[in-house]
């Protein structure tokens, strides 16, 4: 452990060095916050009745996206009329899907939410360190097709290393005291969080609650805060804010290695819920049928140590709330839904 924690210090002293030549990186490592403001974690539009669904459908993928949306109440229960909208995807490099969203995803999450009446909707992200000496998060998003796509469909792209950063305190925290993330959480009215389906050799796992990492300033990536509590930390940055919808790209899920490569399976699916842990549990339900991964193959989705100190936080509901509603499928679909179901005891 302690070799592999010098090890990650020794990657990012490197990468830090090499960042030396891009201003814009340089400058960031040391900027400090515009401001401070309270964690943004208004109650799930989607909770009702105490019951937390969460939704899951096949097919071509706008088609699934609308039927996912549909078995957790839809999108009206946003009130997206008037309102700007901010998707979050993952785009940790440049490489294609899995090992980022799908762009196809991207532009029908876009059109739905203009179709439902947002009046401006925005894509952001920030990759990571690693990547960010040789280029930046929009070279990353025009390399893996999300830019053109996001384009097309009406959004406007937005870089995180671009603008400004928010402070927000993190009472009943363990491991942080305070996060550091984009003042871009804070320029909408809600956000969309949209990951894909992907294992992670170091969090174990990479869906909702780790997507959020994207918004964090660099200096508080996990692995330069504590190389050895990577999931609780994953955990914790989400006390900072609440997504009002999570939109899980599973049309190619990774089920090993990650989260730069590692072997795909074309799963074919849309998860959606208002709740991350609920749509982290179903993915890590979906990794777990294949059983490639050890981290995730080897234990409950529910003894993940993101998943275990999220609950811990009051960062999710409790298996006991949780309603999973599948969409029909093909015999494929409907046999790994029922694994998923034996799995994670929804």
């Amino acid at each position: 452990m302690i070799r592999r924690r010098w090890l990650l210090v020794l990657l990012a002293v490197l990468v830090f060095l090499l960042a030396l030549g891009r201003r814009k990186v340089w400058g960031m490592f040391f900027a400090r916050p515009q401001r401070q403001e309270p964690a943004r974690r208004p109650p799930s539009p989607f909770a009702a009745g105490g019951e937390v669904p969460v939704g899951v459908a096949q097919g071509e993928p706008e088609a699934a996206i609308r039927e996912a949306l549909a078995l957790i109440g839809g999108l009206e229960q946003l009130d997206l009329q008037g309102k700007s909208v901010l998707v979050k995807p993952n785009v940790v490099s440049g490489s294609s899907h899995p090992t980022t969203t799908n762009p196809v995803v991207v532009a029908a999450v876009v059109r739905l939410l203009r179709e439902a009446g947002a009046a401006k909707v925005y894509v952001g992200d920030m990759s990571a360190l690693i990547t960010l000496p040789l280029g930046s998060t929009r070279r990353n998003m025009k390399k893996c097709g999300i830019f053109r796509a996001a384009r097309e469909a009406g959004a406007e792209v937005v870089a995180f290393e671009e603008g400004d950063w928010v402070e927000v305190p993190l009472p009943g925290a363990r491991y942080l005291e305070r996060a550091l993330v984009t003042e871009w959480l804070f320029k909408v009215d809600l956000v969309v969080n949209l990951p894909v389906i992907k294992t992670h050799r170091s969090a174990s796992y990479s869906i909702c609650l780790k997507n959020f990492i994207g918004c964090t300033h660099l200096r508080q990536r996990p692995y330069l805060v504590d190389a050895d509590h990577w999931e609780e930390l994953v955990a914790e940055f989400n006390l900072a804010f609440r997504p009002a919808l999570h939109i899980v790209d599973g049309t190619v899920s990774m089920i090993e290695e990650g989260p730069w490569e590692g072997p795909s399976a074309p799963t074919g699916l849309i998860i959606a819920s208002g709740d991350a842990v609920a749509a982290d549990v179903v993915g890590l339900g979906i990794i777990k049928t294949f059983g490639r991964w050890p981290p995730v193959a080897d234990k409950s989705p529910w003894e993940q140590r993101q998943i275990r100190h999220a609950l811990a936080l009051g960062l999710g509901a409790p298996a006991e709330k949780l309603r999973l509603r599948v969409a029909p499928g093909d015999e494929t679909f409907a046999a790994l839904m029922e694994r998923v179901r034996e799995f994670t005891g929804l």
